[in-house]
């Protein structure tokens, strides 16, 4: 795993749909960020996912937040790491967030379902370079 503490958005790197929304979080993220980012089919998101057995199988966006001193890692998934997510964008993000976290996970859920069934549908095939600073970033190469 890596050692820095940071989080990690796995995501499906197939996947046009979530492709973009790596691009938008690096558009919208604060200077200086530190997420980085695993394909769910790569490396790291199979050493993620073989390190913890309940990610097993799981074929939806993580959020992973590695071991630190006086704390256990951290994964979770659907819209849980979308709430995540949305709170490490902070500023205007922040609405969204606090909206959805006050539905039931069951209601977020199954919107985040809905809308995982349709993604290849929404944006179908996609592919962005990332720049010099933000491949560092990226833990599958």
């Amino acid at each position: 795993m890596p050692d820095s503490g940071a989080p990690i958005l796995l995501y499906d790197g197939t996947c046009g749909f979530c492709n973009s929304a790596v691009q938008l979080v690096l558009r919208w993220e604060r200077a200086g960020s530190s997420l980085r980012f695993a394909r769910l089919e790569g490396e790291w998101g199979e050493r993620v996912r073989g390190a913890h057995p309940e990610l097993v199988g799981v074929d939806t966006v993580i959020w992973y937040q590695p071991p630190a001193p006086g704390r256990q890692a951290q994964a979770r998934i659907k819209s849980d790491a979308a709430i995540d997510l949305l709170g490490y964008l902070g500023g205007l993000w922040l609405v969204p967030r606090v909206l959805l976290a006050l539905v039931p996970r069951a209601l977020r859920d199954a919107g985040y379902d809905f809308i995982a069934r349709r993604r290849s549908r929404i944006r179908p095939g996609f592919c962005a370079l990332p720049t010099a600073g933000q491949r560092a970033r990226f833990l599958d190469r």
